[in-house]
């Protein structure tokens, strides 16, 4: 073989060798390339599932305060409208009825099903007492509030632990 032909030989084997490798490299640059596109949509999508799961718990906290609030108004307002019902107690019987008709459509707005209905009850029992004359007829009316009351704490009790996963 003259040396040319050896001269060609090795020039066709080093560009040979050379595409081989070229195209093993492509080859291995673009499985890199996808695996660091994968394992970036991968941390991506945990980064929303993160955001997603905290903006979840914010929203249900907020909702569980507001819950709490309305609910808390609405037992402030049973009780002042309670005091307000008995002869010379000192507090306006009209403002707190209008306070406690507010409340009641606070809480018959913030739900669930059953807080109106206990919301109701409670009102109720109140109004029942303003209209009640005598010791006794106060006290079991008294009785039927407190009965009212307890049956919306539990209620409002039952409302919030839902919201707070208590179920």
């Amino acid at each position: 073989m003259s040396e040319w032909g050896i001269a060609l030989i090795a020039a066709g084997s080093a560009i040979l060798g050379s595409i081989v490798t070229g195209f093993f490299a492509w080859k291995a640059g673009h499985r890199q390339a996808a695996a660091a596109e994968a394992a970036g949509q991968a941390q991506a999508q945990a980064l929303i599932s993160t955001v997603q799961a905290t903006l979840d718990e914010q929203r249900r906290v907020r909702a569980s305060d507001r819950r709490r609030q309305v609910y808390a108004q609405f037992l402030a307002a049973v009780d002042e409208a309670t005091l307000a019902a008995y002869p010379g107690s000192g507090h306006d019987a009209l403002a707190a009825g209008a306070r406690l008709f507010q409340a009641q459509g606070a809480v018959d707005l913030e739900g669930p099903a059953d807080m109106p209905e206990a919301a109701y009850n409670a009102s109720h029992a109140v109004s029942l007492l303003r209209t009640a004359r005598g010791p006794v007829m106060e006290a079991e009316m008294s009785d039927q509030i407190s009965q009212a009351r307890a049956a919306f704490v539990q209620a409002a009790r039952a409302a919030i632990g839902e919201l707070d996963g208590e179920s």
